[in-house]
């Protein structure tokens, strides 16, 4: 059953899939449990340190796949690699120079902590070796590109450019082996985890499923109102998150693609999403002027982080509950700060 929409008499949208029951709310800390005031704790007793280093406001933040090393890619045409363990002082992090235009989005290699690729306006894809700071290959692309994933198992490259155009580069060769052009806006792409599926989302408020690497389109979920933005699989494999314009994060089951669950908490588009490592918690954001955390599967918001503009970014680590975000936040002479921040919890029994 696909989650279609409709409205009733009274101009309210309904849902042909149940709201969340709130009944199952299982918190745990790195997989053991723990009752809910402790998850309430962990959350109260949070901090939040704050990275700048761009000239221009950051558009992309992600992790490596050991957790740390973090990148951040922004309008003023850089990649920063930060370290946050060491500090999050400016003299932590390197440069990534070449770019000739903004770098809007940015993904580390999931099998390799020391390979990132960036997505740039300059209709370029750039592959670096964060270990040296050097630009290991140039990729050339038909558009400005402006969405990008790495595959799971390391070989591959998608990237999505303004015309909708949707191309896939062979990590190995370093070649584009495919592209395809779509009659449709199409935002994030994604790939499931076990890296037979491909998520594409469109202007239409549906996402397409595409077998991977064939490309046969498998279902098109319709849960949206309105322009689908972001997507991701979660760790766990259960789930595919995906927010939209209509203010919703929707969220389904990959075996059966059925929409289980929706989360309602921001009011303005949603334009970015992130699941915890663990598969537990999911952040969003958009121009409302805080980044919920809901819990998976309760559908519960469990807490609000306060921002001061709009959030363009949210990204947690892949080992611990730390969360990376980054927006339009202003400086005090009223240009784009070119920050990020790092929001982290700690364990609530200790």
């Amino acid at each position: 059953m696909e989650g279609q929409i409709e409205e009733n008499d009274e101009g309210k949208i309904t849902y042909e899939w149940s709201p969340p029951t709130g009944q199952k709310q299982d918190f745990f800390y790195k997989g053991s449990p723990i009752v809910k005031e402790q998850a309430k704790k962990m959350f109260d007793h949070s901090k939040i340190r704050e990275c700048k280093g761009h000239k221009e406001k950051v558009h992309t933040v992600a992790w490596n796949c050991d957790g740390r090393k973090l990148a951040s890619g922004s309008v003023d045409k850089t990649a920063r690699v930060w370290t946050p363990h060491r500090g999050t002082d400016i003299r932590y992090s390197i440069e990534l120079k070449g770019h000739t235009d903004s770098v809007d989005q940015l993904d580390w290699d999931p099998t390799h902590p020391d390979r990132l690729a960036t997505a740039s306006c300059d209709k370029t894809v750039r592959i670096w070796d964060q270990r040296s700071g050097k630009c290991t290959a140039v990729v050339q692309t038909a558009g400005e590109n402006i969405n990008i994933c790495w595959s799971p198992d390391g070989n591959h490259i998608a990237v999505g450019d303004k015309n909708d155009t949707i191309s896939i580069i062979d990590t190995r060769t370093h070649k584009l082996i495919d592209s395809q052009k779509h009659p449709v806006e199409v935002n994030e792409i994604a790939w499931n985890n076990a890296n037979n599926l491909f998520f594409v989302t469109t202007g239409q408020g549906t996402v397409k499923v595409y077998d991977y690497p064939s490309f046969e389109l498998k279902t098109n979920l319709r849960g949206h109102t309105a322009n689908c933005y972001c997507v991701e699989a979660d760790p766990t494999g259960k789930y595919l998150a995906v927010g939209s314009a209509d203010a919703l994060v929707t969220l389904w089951d990959t075996r059966t693609f059925e929409c289980v669950r929706a989360f309602e908490e921001l009011t303005w588009p949603v334009r970015t999403l992130s699941f915890s490592f663990d598969g537990q918690f999911i952040a969003s954001a958009s121009e409302d002027h805080f980044i919920d955390v809901s819990h998976v599967e309760s559908g519960e918001s469990v807490h609000h982080i306060e921002c001061s503009a709009a959030m363009n970014t949210v990204a947690w680590s892949p080992r611990d509950y730390y969360l990376t975000y980054a927006g339009d936040e202003t400086a005090s002479d009223g240009k784009y700060a070119g920050n990020l921040k790092i929001f982290s919890m700690k364990d609530p029994r200790a």
